[in-house]
């Protein structure tokens, strides 16, 4: 089977927080182990909501590379780049738009609610507009085939498959394409050969899923088949032409169950985080000032943890036995709220202890932390630089 490429990034607005950790950082250290991961920092993203204040991205950008090397995603495992750096992402934005609709971009879930939510803001830019699109590019550029997203942001990854989809319909027709494809069918041998045309007519005739697949991991563990080959086998089987530009998955993030301070969903908007390199002394005073069930205005009165933001804490850090002490002595007033908020301060701590140990580092060396992106950047432009060559190619602008 191919390799499976994932592609993630985050916008430098801010410290990042125990919701970043929970929600994003934790599932990127598992896939870097599990596939080829690009992790990238999306600095022209930020610009689209914060282009009047760009020295919220430039103060941000390196320190959030700190973080992500703290959290333990690991340079050895995963490319780690800036956006920026990579100006073939705006290449292919540029091209992408001359194919994309208006109406696509417009009727993407996120234009509207997020003009609504930030209405403080003027968002009536073609920037912000547009940048479903770039997301695009940043995706097909690494011809990514998962990309980790909320579900929010599902709608963005059909968005990008719908653009890829259009792309290769255009341009996937080279001159003699079908010839091509069926000397590469040849070219698998007898048997195989067989196999593939078998597998083509009943997806085509019957939309037959299965045959699908089939093929495809056929193709894919073929060996001795150059990449153009491959790509048009793929596209002759799905009825297009020759794939330049192939589809992405999402792969559903698994939800942060990290609550804010309040209660509600830790977030800078709601003031409510704790940063994971917060001194510990503003950490414990974080929690034992968080607001607890309103019932319980005296040390002796019961309460009830399903009121109670700081149970919710609980339910992240806590195990069984912890959970079952907390619930009898919150409903029985056996337990204090400061007593009960002491194991939630110690294991935010223990937690966040070895995070900050590696970030102390990173810090103490700047130049460590620029090779690192400088290195990851260079990777990143090279597979950058080889989707680019097809694209102008396809699209007429491979002057030679």
């Amino acid at each position: 089977m191919a390799v499976e490429r994932v592609l993630s990034g985050m916008r430098p607005t801010g410290n990042l927080h125990l919701g970043h950790y929970h929600g994003v950082l934790k599932n990127w250290v598992k896939l870097q182990h599990e596939h080829e991961c690009l992790f990238f920092v999306a600095d022209w993203h930020a610009l689209t909501t914060h282009y009047d204040t760009p020295e919220v991205i430039e103060e941000s950008v390196w320190e959030m590379v700190i973080d992500w090397l703290a959290a333990g995603v690991d340079p050895a495992n995963a490319t780690i780049f800036i956006q920026s750096r990579v100006p073939e992402h705006a290449e292919l934005h540029t091209l992408l738009s001359m194919i994309t609709p208006l109406s696509w971009l417009e009727r993407v879930p996120t234009y509207k609610d997020q003009q609504e939510k930030l209405a403080s803001k003027d968002l009536s830019t073609y920037g912000f507009l547009g940048y479903p699109l770039l997301q695009s590019a940043d995706i097909l550029i690494y011809k990514a085939s998962q990309v980790p997203v909320g579900e929010d942001q599902i709608p963005h990854i059909e968005f990008t498959r719908e653009i890829a989809r259009r792309f290769n319909h255009i341009y996937g027709r080279e001159p003699g394409f079908e010839a091509k494809a069926m000397a590469a069918i040849k070219k698998l041998g007898g048997k195989r050969g067989a196999f593939y045309e078998e597998m083509r007519t009943a997806y085509q005739e019957t939309g037959d899923e299965e045959a699908l697949e089939s093929a495809r991991a056929m193709i894919d563990e073929q060996q001795g088949l150059s990449l153009g080959d491959k790509e048009r086998l793929l596209g002759y089987l799905e009825g297009g032409g020759k794939i330049i530009l192939p589809e992405p998955d999402y792969k559903l993030t698994p939800a942060s169950k990290m609550p804010g301070l309040d209660g509600q969903k830790m977030s800078k908007s709601y003031n409510n985080t704790i940063s994971l390199r917060e001194a510990p002394d503003v950490v414990a005073k974080k929690i034992k000032t968080m607001p607890t069930d309103p019932a319980r205005i005296r040390r002796t009165d019961p309460g009830d943890p399903a009121k109670c933001p700081v149970w919710q804490l609980h339910e992240v850090y806590s195990d069984e036995a912890r959970q079952q002490w907390v619930q009898e002595g919150c409903k029985t007033a056996g337990i204090g709220c400061i007593e009960c908020k002491t194991p939630v301060i110690d294991a935010v701590m223990a937690e966040l202890a070895p995070i900050q140990a590696r970030a102390a580092q990173y810090a103490e060396d700047p130049t460590l932390v620029k090779n690192v992106v400088a290195e990851g950047c260079e990777r990143a432009r090279k597979l950058a630089r080889e989707t680019m060559r097809d694209v102008r190619e396809v699209m007429g602008l491979s002057y030679s």
